[in-house]
Formats: C-alpha cells, structure tokens, sequence
C-alpha cells in the first residue's frame, strides 16, 4: 500500500472520537456500505470517495479478490476441495498461452524438444504437480501478489483522478457518461500496467519454468535480467500490454457502469449487482482483447533464457504484430486463444469480488469520515 495511504490510515487510528459517537460498529459500517451499493444512489464509481479513500479501497480490493478468486472457480468448474488462491490457474494460463503445439495435431509435434504437450485445465493441472510437484502450481506468486495490490491501487487511482481531469477541462458540457468511462478506464489501465509491468514480466518468466528453474529466487532474476538484457528487459512485450489493456479497462468499465446501477436496482442478494455486473463486463472485455494478451506472454519470455522454459521449443518473436501473423500462420486463429477458458474463469470471478469489495470498502470510508466530521465539528 503506498505511503501516503498508509499514513492516512494511521492518521484515522489515531482519531480522537468517542465510541458513543459512532454510528454503530464495524459490522453495522459494512451492513450499511452493502446496502449503499444495493441501493443505486445514482453515483457513478468514479465520482465517489478521496484520493487516499480510492487507493485504500482499491489496494483491498486487489488482494482480497486475488486470495478469493479461485474458492469461487473451483466450485464451479471442478470438484477439488483443497484451498488454492488464484496462483494455480495463473501457472495453467501462461503455460497454456505458450504452448506453441496442439494435442490434435500430430505434425505440430516434430519440434517439441522435450516440451510438455498441454490440453484443458484440470489436466494441465494433473500434469504439473505429477513432474513438478504441488509447488508448481504456485510458481510466480510473489510477484503477482505484489502486481496485484499495486495495480488495484494504481488503476482506481489514476480512473478518479483522469475523470475528475475531464470534468475540469469540459466544465459544464462533459462528454457522453459512456465515453468518459473508457477514456478513464483506458487511462488507469495504461498507467497501472506501465507502472507494475516489470512484476508482470517476472511471474510470467517464473509460471513458465519447469522443473528446471532459469532463475533460483527473485532477487537472482531481477539481477540476470538487468544484467543480460538490460533495463528493456523488464518490459518486453510492454506494447502488446498497453494495446492490450486500452481497450480492455476501457470496455470494462464502460460495461460496468452501464449495468451496474440498473442491476442494483434488482436488490439482489448481498448487494451482488455489482458482482454480476463485473463477472459481465469482464467476460465481454477479456474475450475482445484476449490475444494481445498471448502474444505478450510469448513476448515476456523472449530473450537468452527462450529455450530453457518448460515449453523449449517457443519460437523467437518480434513485434506484436509480426507474432500476430506468425502465430496466425502456424498455429492458426484458434492460437490466438489457448488459454482463454481458464482465463475467464480467473477473471471473472476475481473481478466480480474486486468491485464488490471496491464498492463496501469505499463506502465503509466515506461513513467512517463522515463520523469524524460529525464527531469533531
């Protein structure tokens, strides 16, 4: 959590308001956001809260819908009963994305190298922890979890703040609501990739090893690759993430807001309109960009160390659009979206808890300093 978040929280603990004065506990805060969300005030997600109260929320709203997400999906796609976070389905993702061969086709096998021949999720999982053990599911988790926090926190940020740019610049006459939800989503999605890229690139380098680990621990590849590949290093496929990410954030949040205060007029159960409206918006936008995002993880693991992932045989990309056609004439359009499936079903549901989370935590705030205001004046 950044510094001046932080700060304010401890600024809030240190608050001088007599017990009496609250207007209920912390349990009666979060009944009451729930029921403020349920209620559809009218207010759009991006004209709500402070600064400081958007980065705490949205920095909650990341990790808690990252340790969330997979109790979700495995429910629904399978029957396991261990408890897993995300991680798991990340690992079958990239793996998946990289794969550069199909188990229905026996001519794309002639150059596998020793590379693993992937097909679904669960049996990609069953053949993971079979060569790698329970631990390969999680390989790459530090730096997604620290990629997490830090883009939540990011990437509500940066949408506030754009939007209250736009209302400043236009004044009166502000442009179409819709419009203004992409152009603040596509620029928070922008800044947060930007900013938390480099930890991107090393969960993806850190998903792709096999049993034989390219780099020992995190320090060791941060190390190698500003040593190897330079500064550049850390962002290679960046264009592909940003082309990516635009569009993605852009329909996401235009979707969202279109839906979420028409479904929480429904007054569904536990506030879930805006759950709903995420797992829908999510979908639509994933789906839409989905090959910009193989294509970036086929550019992060491009350099020396290509050859040493579990998948040897990845080909030597260059450009986003040269991978494009390349992969469109080996592997045809169907490569584009290897890995889609288990795709949507990490993301959906991760980020249904994360704007669900977002709405109760921002509101539970906004109540908690309106009873300071109160308390004090």
């Amino acid at each position: 959590m950044p510094a001046d978040a932080l700060a304010a929280v401890s600024r809030a603990s240190k608050t001088k308001v007599h017990e009496s004065d609250y207007r209920g506990t912390f349990a009666a805060r979060v009944k009451k956001g729930t029921s403020r969300c349920m209620s559809g005030s009218g207010e759009h997600l991006k004209d709500e809260g402070s600064k400081t109260q958007v980065v705490v929320a949205g920095a909650t709203a990341g990790l808690i819908a990252r340790q969330a997400s997979f109790h979700f999906t495995v429910e629904v796609s399978a029957n396991w009963r261990r408890r897993f976070v995300v991680a798991p389905l990340d690992v079958v993702k990239i793996r998946l994305q990289l794969q550069t061969h199909s188990l229905s086709d026996p001519l794309s096998h002639r150059d596998l190298r020793g590379s693993p021949i992937y097909k679904g999720t669960l049996p990609t999982i069953k053949h993971i922890l079979r060569e790698e053990g329970l631990t390969g599911l999680w390989k790459g988790n530090i730096p997604a979890e620290l990629m997490y926090v830090s883009y939540s926190a990011i990437q509500f940020t940066t949408y506030r703040s754009v939007t209250l740019g736009l209302h400043k610049l236009f004044g009166e006459n502000r442009i179409p609501a819709a419009a203004e939800s992409f152009i603040a989503g596509a620029s928070a999605g922008a800044v947060a990739t930007t900013a938390t890229y480099p930890l991107d690139l090393l969960r993806t380098r850190f998903a792709a090893q096999g049993a034989e680990k390219v780099y020992p621990s995190l320090a060791a590849s941060i190390r190698e690759i500003a040593r190897s590949e330079g500064p550049r290093g850390f962002f290679q496929g960046l264009g592909a993430g940003i082309g990516q990410i635009i569009p993605y954030m852009g329909l996401f949040f235009a979707t969202y807001e279109t839906l979420r205060l028409p479904l929480g007029d429904l007054h569904m159960p536990f506030g879930s309109g805006d759950a709903t409206a995420g797992v829908i918006a999510s979908v639509i936008s994933k789906t839409g960009v989905f090959p910009l995002d193989l294509i970036r993880k086929r550019l992060q693991v491009q350099g020396p160390t290509r050859s040493k992932y579990v998948h040897k045989n990845i080909p030597e990309y260059k450009g986003v659009f040269k991978t494009m056609r390349f992969i469109i004439k080996n592997e045809g359009r169907r490569g584009l979206y290897r890995g889609l499936t288990v795709s949507l079903l990490k993301s959906a549901p991760a980020s249904a808890v994360t704007m669900w989370t977002y709405e109760r935590v921002l509101h539970i705030l906004l109540d908690m300093e309106a009873t300071a205001k109160d308390a004090a004046g």
